[in-house]
Parts: structure tokens; sequence; C-alpha cells
């Protein structure tokens, strides 16, 4: 066999290890699960576990940053869409991946006892690779400071409105589309008006989406 073969079998092993580490720290709190429980449920032993990962923490923040790419590639805009479809499928997106994985997702935001600050490190680099990718998808340049600072603005709104949303049954998930996406006009308005420079308008088509939108929430 040769070696960069073999190299890719290990690889697609690790893959295999964290998407089933991913899944059971997502049914379970990061406490609950043991290196036992992760072994037997790969059906792998331990030693091979601590030889990917070195141990139980390596192993959950290794799947914490795997969360962290699907996440990103999941919302990651099309450039053939338009700008107003990029942004709703793109939230869209977002809230789909928080909801499957809202058991680790609440348990991150919240502080709990898989957080380090290792666990934080990634989280952060994860909102600024959101950040870029929303610009990304405005076409405006991230090195523009105005529009940065509104991009990371909405990725932290974004991410307190999911864990809202999460946490509140009541709550339509129609009603937090619709707040965010108001909530990212207003604010892109905003940055133009600072940076006219930056030659950034709002989509005609997202704001008529917006109005379809309220209207079938409001009252009848």
């Amino acid at each position: 066999m040769s070696r960069k073969r073999q190299r890719l079998q290990l690889d697609e092993r690790r893959d295999q290890l964290l998407d089933i580490g991913l899944e059971l720290f997502t049914d379970s709190p990061y406490e609950s699960v043991s290196i036992d429980d992760i072994a037997a449920t790969a059906g792998v032993s331990k030693g091979l576990l601590y030889h990917y990962f070195g141990g139980k923490r390596a192993f959950y923040v290794a799947c914490v940053r795997r969360a962290a790419d699907h996440m990103l590639e999941a919302v990651r805009p099309d450039p053939d869409l338009p700008p107003s479809v990029r942004a709703w499928t793109g939230l869209n997106a977002y809230l789909d991946y928080v909801h499957a994985r809202s058991k680790v997702f609440t348990g991150l935001l919240q502080g709990g006892p898989g957080v380090d600050a290792e666990v934080v490190t990634v989280l952060a680099e994860t909102r600024l690779r959101f950040a870029e990718q929303l610009l990304e998808g405005t076409g405006v340049a991230p090195s523009r400071p105005v529009f940065r600072f509104v991009a990371r603005t909405y990725v932290g709104a974004v991410e307190a409105a999911s864990l809202a949303w999460l946490q509140d049954p009541e709550l339509s998930r129609s009603a937090v589309v619709y707040t965010m996406l108001s909530a990212l006009v207003t604010i892109m308005r905003a940055a133009a008006e600072l940076d006219p420079e930056a030659g950034f308008q709002i989509d005609e088509r997202l704001e008529a989406l917006l109005a379809s939108t309220q209207t079938g929430l409001l009252p009848s």
C-alpha cells in the first residue's frame, strides 16, 4: 500500500470517529460521554482513540471544530444565487444546523462543562469566518472596517437569536427568520451610509421577501 493511500485511510478513519463523537455529544452532554462510550459506539479500542486524539478533551475539541466546519459549509453562499436568496438560504441553513445540534450548540454558548479556552478559540474563529462568508455573499470586501464590524455584529445577533429560539418553544422559526433578516437589512443600510464608497445597495427582492413574510406573521 502506498504511503499516500495509507494516509487517506487514516484521515477517513479519523473523520468517521469525529462524526460518531459529534453524534454522541449531540445526544448527551459532555460530562455524560466517556471514552468507553465513544470506543464502544465506534467499535474501536480506547487505545486507538488515544492514538488519534490523546484523550476525551482533545477529541471533544476536534468534534467542535468539525461541527463548525460543517456549519460554515452549510451556510456558504452560492454565488449563482441573487443576494436576497443567499441571505435567506444562509440563515435557514444555519437554523437547520443549530436545531439539529441543539444540545451541543446550547451547551457551548452557555459555557457548559465541555467549554474551555481552546473551545472558546474555535468558536471565535468560527464567528470570524461566518462574518467573512456573509460579506462574500454581499460582494463587499471584508477589508472594509464598517462592513466588517456590521457582519460580526450580525453574526452575534443570529447566534443569540438562535439560542433564544431553541429555549422558547412558543417562538416560531418564521419569526426568527423575519427578525434576523430585517436586522440585516437595517444594519447593512447603515453601513452603506457610513461607507458609500463600498458601493453596496440593499437588494429590493429581499425587501419584497421580507414584506411577504411579515404579512404571513401578522394576525388576521
